[in-house]
């Protein structure tokens, strides 16, 4: 006899040691499995350090490049560009210009790392209006969505002929997928994937992003992104989007929306990706900076979490640091 309550199941046996833990894990991270945003702004002779997002750059095509080596050395899956220009305007020309500086910063990740990383595109007018939302705006002052998708449609040749692989759509626009897609297949750039920016809503997380596109945003999106209450609404949104031809889905931000996320894998037949924004980021890393949390073990936390809800892919800041520190293990 003991003097002291003995269970049958003890759960515990399954955590007593490290090589325990690894080996009965449920969700693992690899480096493949994340996909770092960059910015890439025009005319810059030098790195510009964004000062909400610690850590992170708008780069000049010289440090871009060495970012690309960087991020094809530690593994990563892919990285996904976004361009800073220096002149906007009401329609957004710069997003379709040859030589505007997405087109160019395409053109160059793919010659520099095009076969080690799949280069993606982000395919919005935001960072190319002098209004700063994601379409055309009529007299009235609203998006125009049918108008947007004639815009959207020439954006996607353009990123398609710079070489990229991926077009990531993040306007939120009714019916953007089925036009870019009807426009790339028309023109032949078939094997072109789409990632549909499907469930995103209009979050107050992304502010840092604001910063590091320079946006000239005046009042909100909420006409076009989504209510963050609904998520039923995602889901719908997903639906549609699979229907119009996307080879991809993602829920947006991936922190406060990991419900959505989670139902939304269970049912997509496609892949399920997932954006931990600007104000993911800079959260933790205000509170780490502050000493208030473990940095790196709330980085891993932070995207275990993500992928546990059923992320297939991730995008992520810390997406090489994190690999490098997969590596190390």
């Amino acid at each position: 006899m003991t003097d002291h309550f003995a269970p049958r199941d003890r759960p515990r046996r399954l955590r007593s040691t490290p090589a325990m833990r690894r080996l009965v894990a449920e969700t693992r991270l690899h480096p493949a499995e994340l996909v770092l945003p960059m910015f890439v702004r025009e005319g810059a002779s030098d790195p510009v350090d964004i000062s909400s997002m610690p850590g992170v750059q708008q780069h000049s095509l010289d440090s871009f490049k060495r970012a690309l080596s960087d991020a094809a050395a530690a593994g990563i899956g892919g990285v996904m560009l976004f361009g800073v220009p220096e002149h906007r305007d009401a329609t957004g020309s710069g997003a379709t210009d040859p030589d505007g500086i997405l087109n160019v910063a395409t053109r160059a990740a793919v010659a520099e790392v095009g076969d080690a990383l799949v280069v993606q595109t982000d395919l919005c007018l935001d960072e190319f209006t002098d209004h700063g939302h994601c379409g055309v705006v009529d007299r009235r002052g609203r998006v125009d969505n049918d108008a947007t998708l004639v815009r959207y449609r020439d954006m996607a040749i353009a990123q398609a002929q710079s070489g990229s692989q991926l077009l990531g759509l993040s306007g939120m626009m009714d019916g953007q997928v089925a036009a870019v897609r009807d426009i790339l297949d028309d023109q032949g750039h078939t094997d072109t994937a789409i990632l549909a920016y499907s469930a995103k809503y209009a979050s107050a997380f992304y502010g840092p992003f604001r910063e590091a596109v320079q946006s000239t945003l005046t009042g909100d999106r909420r006409s076009y992104q989504l209510d963050p209450g609904n998520a039923r609404e995602g889901l719908r949104e997903t639906i549609l989007d699979t229907a119009e031809g996307a080879d991809i889905v993602m829920v947006k931000p991936a922190m406060s929306y990991l419900d959505v996320l989670a139902e939304t894998a269970a049912l997509s037949d496609i892949p399920v990706w997932a954006y931990q924004v600007s104000g993911e980021y800079a959260m933790i890393e205000a509170a780490a900076a502050n000493g208030w949390i473990d940095r790196r073990r709330a980085i891993e936390e932070s995207v275990v979490g993500i992928r546990r809800a059923g992320a297939d892919a991730v995008l992520t800041y810390w997406a090489v640091e994190l690999a490098n520190w997969l590596a190390e293990r």
